[in-house]
């Protein structure tokens, strides 16, 4: 037991704050990509904004605060989205008269963070596009199978164009977005 519990003794000290220009630049980015959502919804949905999804918000924190991470990547923004809006969906549609939601909460994103691992495509907010589809009201499940192209695939991709143009407009050389594509 003591071993198991010295595992949870800190390695390391805390890392020092960024730069405040990075955190400005940060905030900027999370502006625009939530504003352009919201604008996008506004004018494209008919009882609510379906593009304004908690997952998206996760989003914006990884890809405009730490454009750098593998997680921030396109390939995992816009792939651990829909990836994981597809396990929900097929979830929902095969086994929503078999299991409690709960058991369905859980397999909805153990299973999505298992395709994501498989796909390389991990970006953490894909779990909780997942769970936000099935626990959704029947407007977020009356989606079914467009879910992941809409609102999920167009806001994931509303969301990489303003970290295209937000996270390279910076004179800082690190600065800079994707890392890599694929």
């Amino acid at each position: 037991m003591k071993t198991y519990l010295n595992k949870m003794r800190p390695k390391t000290k805390n890392p020092p704050r960024k730069k405040f220009s990075k955190i400005l630049w940060s905030a900027l980015g999370s502006f625009l990509g939530i504003y352009f959502l919201a604008v996008f919804g506004k004018l494209f949905s008919f009882e609510e904004s379906i593009f304004l999804l908690g997952s998206f918000g996760a989003s914006a924190v990884l890809i405009y605060g730490a454009p750098e991470a593998p997680f921030s990547q396109p390939r995992n923004l816009i792939g651990g989205h829909m990836i994981s809006a597809f396990v929900a969906v097929a979830l929902v549609k095969c086994c929503q008269n078999i299991f409690s939601l709960e058991i369905l909460c859980a397999l909805g994103v153990a299973l999505a963070v298992l395709a994501m691992h498989l796909t390389r495509t991990v970006h953490p907010p894909g779990g909780a596009t997942a769970l936000i589809y099935v626990m959704g009201t029947d407007f977020i499940q009356g989606f079914g199978w467009l879910y992941p192209f809409a609102p999920i695939g167009v806001g994931a991709l509303i969301m990489l164009l303003v970290a295209l143009l937000v996270n390279n407009l910076s004179s800082n050389e690190k600065r800079h977005y994707p890392q890599y594509w694929i």
